[in-house]
């Protein structure tokens, strides 16, 4: 499977601030926008483009414009975290919604919520924080595809590795970006050293 992990000294920075638990949610908001938006970058640095002429103040020149709308679909709640930098980033994107809770006794997802744009034609980013189990992922994958979606990719900040096989099982060859890719999960399907629960951290919940 394609792992795109993201190699800047900013983006370690930003991980390394998120994993510390003495960090307040206001901040953690800051960091997750700054390192969404570096991450929004590296997803989408193979975007199609089209020459498009232009006149600049002084002579004519053969410029380029994006040429594939832009689909992110955050999986709630976290995943709403890292839909402003897309937002702010592209002219013409549009945003689905998946909800998935996780059972934290059987740490099982299940779908409570799915509303998406048309997907055909369109770069189809899943957006999630964490990919723990893979679980959650690999569903969100799944609806996509059905809604249309061709060659989505899965953004996220923190990976497991029994994550990225899960979703290599589900759906070989899916391009996963992340941030960071950690040790393992423990007994109770948590990403060690992780930063705990995205969606509590990011809320104040």
């Amino acid at each position: 499977m394609p792992l795109c992990l993201l190699d800047h000294p900013l983006a370690a920075h930003f991980v390394t601030h998120l994993r510390d638990k003495t960090t307040k949610p206001a901040t953690f908001r800051t960091l997750t926008y700054q390192l969404s938006l570096l991450l929004a970058m590296e997803a989408t640095r193979d975007l199609p483009t089209a020459e498009k002429p232009i006149e600049t103040p002084l002579e004519p020149v053969a410029g380029r414009v994006l040429v594939q709308p832009l689909v992110v679909v955050p999986v709630l709640r976290a995943g709403l975290g890292m839909v402003q930098p897309f937002l702010d980033l592209f002219p013409d994107v549009s945003v689905g919604y998946i909800g998935l809770e996780r059972d934290h006794e059987t740490a099982r997802a299940h779908s409570y919520y799915c509303k998406l744009p048309p997907l055909a034609g369109n770069r189809v980013l899943v957006i999630d924080p964490m990919l723990a189990t893979g679980g959650s992922a690999a569903q969100a994958l799944a609806l996509v595809k059905a809604g249309g979606a061709v060659d989505p990719r899965l953004v996220c900040i923190v990976a497991a590795p029994e994550g990225v096989a899960e979703v290599e099982r589900h759906h070989p060859g899916v391009v996963i970006h992340t941030a960071a890719l950690d040790r393992a999960l423990n007994a109770r399907k948590y990403i060690l050293p992780g930063l705990g629960d995205f969606g509590d951290r990011l809320y104040g919940t």
